[in-house]
Parts: structure tokens; C-alpha cells; sequence
């Protein structure tokens, strides 16, 4: 089932599947029952472009702080559950958007009919979370190993489940850190439900690996119709994760707006630091909500032709830099200006686009 075929799921403001935006999910990871540096980070994940927070609440303090929390956040809040099912029922009473679990194990049946019975009566939507490191040691052996099969089986099991108690309000997570394996588990998956999907490569790694995995497996995964809404998880800050996931959905023409940024590979005709001006520009483009492609380039002398491509471009030499718009040279500048002029020109870019 692709996308566009999805069921809606309303998730606080939000709404995610019947061919939605894909939206973009990350996770904190304050103390929630800290709500100061909890709500401080939600808010520079929010500056960034995350659309869905995800909160862990394995504590009665942490269920409470949900409702405070949400007073001072302008994004849905998910709580997440692990083993007691009552912090699902305390987080649902105080106010979270969705809650994620994994039917299996929050202690049998009539503690998901408990959940299940809040779920209906506020309406809240339940995220049905399996991954291969919590597989069932029956469908491990059934299947010789942790495979796709048993992880598409084991999700729909625990749907299954939730369906019986009469509540169909629900979002399916089925995750890995087996990239190849995430991704068929995917594909059968989409065939066999039409639920919206959430989709990430779980312990994916560091900023480094995380990166590639997560844009191989989100790639392939999104591609081809599959997945409503993402988390590219990563060890590190946060937001990195939301930088990430607006690029693969830029890149997989899921996404408009925001900057592009290109730039050249450093090489012997390279008299600038190039990589650190590149890293200043990615992030200062953040600042400005215009859908242009910037180019960082390192060489005075083939940076104009090779940036013809991008809307605006700058690119250095030894002791001075030029300012390129669509690959005619407007200005030149000394070197160390370059930063300061190209933030000139988008301000004047947006300011235009604002019709300033």
C-alpha cells in the first residue's frame, strides 16, 4: 500500500498517511521529568523542522510533566512506552498526542485492553512498535534467525490484537539496523496492511554511518511509495536528525523549500578553507525560508562555470572571493568578506521573495 493509500491518522495537529506530507519525527533525550531542558530542546528541534516529538515516559513523574510540557511546544507530542502499561494510560491522560508500544510487552492482553480502552476513549492514535531486537523467540525459531518475515509477522500479530479490542486507530513501526533487512521488511509489509507507516533505521550509528544508513534504508524505503512519516536516528544532537531527514526528502523530491547547498571537493587549486566555509554556509542557510540552491565553490577560476547550476554561488581565490548568481560573476570581494556578502544576497533574496 503506498502512501497515497494509506489510512489518515490525526496525530494532535497533524495528520499523517491518505498521501499526506511525509512528515518528520525525532526524539529527545532530556530526562522528560525534566520539563525546562526537555521544553528547550523540543523548541530547537521545532526551529529546525521537526514536525512530531517523540518523549520517553518510563516514569509516573515523566507522564505528569507531559501535560507542562506541552503548554510551552507547538508540535504533537508522542509518548513512548516501554514494559508498563500504566505510564500509556498516564500519558494519555495527560495529554500526550500518541502513544508508541509494543503490545508484547506491557505485560498480556487486558493491560493492552486498558490502553486500547483510553486510546478509544480520547482518540488517541497507538504506534505499534516491533524491531529485531526485541523479536519473539518463536518467530526467531520459526524463521531460523531474525528476518523480515518475522518482523512484518510479529507487527501484524500485535495489530491484530489492538483490531480484536475494536480500535483500529493506529500506526505500525517495524524497525532494524540490518539496512537490506529493514527495507524488504518494508516492501512486504505496505503489501499486506494499509495502516500509514513509520519508518527509520533503528541504531543506525553516529553522525557518520547513521547518515548513510539511514539514507540508503530511508531512500530505498520512501522511493517506492512507502512511509508516511520518518526518523533518521542518530548518536549525537537531535536536531542533526532533523537536518538529515529534510535532505532525504528534499533529495527525494518529498520535500520544497529550504536551501540547498553544494559545494566542490577540495583539491590542489583550493586557496581557501574551503571545508570550513562550506560548514558556515550549511549552517546559515537555516535562517532563510527560500527554496535556492547555493554553491560553495573553492576555486576562483572554475568556480563560476561549475556553479551555473545554483541561483547563487560563492567562490574563493588566494586573498579574494567572488559572488556568482547563476554563473555570472557580480562582485569580487577580499576573502574574508565572502561569508558576510553571501548572507547580503539572501537577505536581499528574501526580502524579495516577502515582496520587501
Amino acid at each position: 500500500m503506498t502512501r497515497e493509500h494509506t489510512r489518515k491518522i490525526q496525530i494532535g495537529d497533524k495528520v499523517i498517511g491518505g498521501g499526506s506530507s511525509v512528515l518528520i519525527q525525532s526524539m529527545t533525550n532530556t530526562r522528560t521529568e525534566d520539563v525546562d531542558a526537555t521544553v528547550t530542546q523540543i523548541h530547537r528541534l521545532e526551529k529546525a523542522g521537526c514536525e512530531i516529538i517523540r518523549c520517553t515516559v518510563p516514569t509516573l513523574e515523566a507522564a505528569q510533566a507531559i501535560r507542562e510540557i506541552k503548554k510551552q511546544i507547538a508540535i504533537p507530542l508522542v509518548a513512548d512506552i516501554h514494559f508498563d502499561y500504566k505510564m500509556a494510560i498516564a500519558a494519555m491522560e495527560n495529554g500526550a498526542d500518541k502513544i508508541r508500544i509494543n503490545p508484547g510487552n506491557i505485560g498480556g492482553k487486558d493491560k493492552v485492553a486498558a490502553v486500547v480502552a483510553v486510546a478509544r476513549e480520547k482518540n488517541i492514535p497507538i504506534r505499534v512498535g516491533v524491531n529485531s531486537g526485541s523479536l519473539e523467540k518463536e518467530l526467531v525459531e520459526k524463521y531460523h534467525g531474525v528476518t523480515a518475515q518475522g518482523l512484518v509477522e510479529s507487527a501484524l500479530d500485535k495489530v491484530h490484537m489492538i483490531e480484536e479490542l475494536g480500535y483500529e486507530n493506529m500506526v505500525i513501526s517495524i524497525k532494524s539496523s540490518d539496512v537490506l533487512m529493514c527495507v524488504k521488511a518494508h516492501e512486504m509489509l505496505a503489501e499486506k496492511t494499509d495502516y500509514p507507516l513509520h519508518v527509520g533505521i533503528t541504531e543506525s550509528g553516529t553522525i557518520t554511518s547513521g547518515n548513510i544508513k539511514s539514507s540508503i534504508g530511508l531512500g530505498l524505503i520512501l522511493h517506492q511509495g512507502i512511509g508516511d512519516t520518518i526518523r533518521v536516528s542518530l548518536t549525537g544532537d537531535p536536531v542533526e536528525e532533523i537536518k538529515s531527514a529534510k535532505l532525504i526528502l528534499r533529495t527525494l523530491g518529498l520535500r520544497k523549500g529550504g536551501i540547498e547547498v553544494v559545494s566542490c571537493p577540495t583539491c590542489g587549486r583550493t586557496k581557501i578553507d574551503l571545508i570550513g566555509l562550506a560548514n558556515q554556509v550549511e549552517n546559515m542557510v537555516g535562517e532563510f525560508p527560500l527554496d535556492i540552491k547555493v554553491a560553495v565553490m573553492g576555486c576562483a577560476v572554475n568556480g563560476p562555470g561549475e556553479a551555473k547550476e545554483a541561483d547563487i554561488g560563492i567562490a574563493g581565490g588566494i586573498g579574494e572571493g567572488l559572488l556568482i548568481r547563476k554563473g555570472e560573476i557580480i562582485r569580487k570581494v577580499p576573502e574574508e568578506q565572502l561569508l558576510a556578502v553571501l548572507r547580503e544576497e539572501l537577505e536581499h533574496w528574501n526580502n524579495q521573495d516577502k515582496g520587501v
